[in-house]
């Protein structure tokens, strides 16, 4: 089974930019669609971003849309989200996940792995 591990959180202020990375232990990372969800605190998980095996298409929350960025390399296994102008509420806790199969970007009760997840946090 893929493991996925985050990285690149941190404390950042408002209007900063910072790039999340999720990186896959598994070749088969390059097979799979993937996504960002985030939860902040007391709010329930969300879509960010998601981006199709290929990297051919990417879809965004109305939230981060025009700010956020997702990419991934797929001879390096990794996922990526580039995230500029950040605002307070951004700040969240932020999930890498993938899936085989299934609609996309489809719901987060699709995507079968998960990342443990990387703070970020904006302050003002």
């Amino acid at each position: 089974q893929v493991q996925l591990v985050e990285s690149g959180g941190g404390l950042v202020q408002a209007e900063d930019s910072l790039r999340l990375s999720c990186t896959a232990s598994e070749r088969t990372f390059s097979t799979y669609a993937m996504a960002w969800f985030r939860q902040g605190p007391g709010k329930e998980r969300e879509f960010v971003a998601a981006i199709t095996w290929s990297g051919g298409s990417t879809y965004y929350a109305d939230s981060v849309k025009g700010r956020f960025t997702i990419s991934r390399d797929n001879a390096k296994n990794t996922l990526y989200l580039q995230m500029t102008s950040l605002k307070l509420e951004d700040t969240a806790v932020y999930y890498c996940a993938g899936k085989g199969t299934g609609t996309w970007p489809g719901t987060d009760g699709t995507y079968a792995y998960w990342g443990q997840g990387t703070q970020v946090t904006v302050s003002s």
